[in-house]
């Protein structure tokens, strides 16, 4: 069972159907990361897109880590209160997300293509996210 809840303004409380739709989604996104990964010709043609499906899946996989260990998940569009949220359950998971969130901007809103290096990073983060809410 979940800690005692603390909810914020920034922050909406957890049910079991809320921590299945948000696995459900970690679990769509990362299966859609691999297979346009895979289906690509060139993989430098698809990273932005590949980073912004990392992105979604590593931001639904931590909603469903801080759902199990403190019965909420963050909202907002900034996703500051969710690091920090993923931060008073793991510090590392924490760090993975930041690092994913580091690159929403890049891969969805730039002119700059996300490099090989940030989405090899993102993948990793990705996986570590998902990996966790999984269990």
């Amino acid at each position: 069972p979940p800690a005692l809840s603390t909810v914020t303004p920034r922050t909406r409380p957890c049910d079991p159907s809320v921590t299945r739709g948000r696995l459900r989604k970690a679990l769509q996104f990362s299966e859609a990361f691999r297979a346009v990964w895979d289906l690509a010709d060139q993989p430098d043609d698809v990273a932005d897109a590949c980073a912004t499906l990392a992105v979604h899946a590593g931001i639904a996989a931590s909603d469903v880590i801080t759902c199990r260990a403190l019965g909420t998940h963050a909202i907002g569009s900034d996703h500051v209160e969710a690091v920090a949220l993923l931060a008073s359950v793991d510090t590392g998971l924490s760090r993975s997300l930041a690092s994913l969130l580091t690159l929403k901007s890049k891969a969805g809103y730039s002119h700059a293509p996300v490099t090989r290096t940030d989405l090899i990073r993102a993948q990793r983060a990705m996986e570590a996210l998902v990996r966790a809410a999984r269990i």
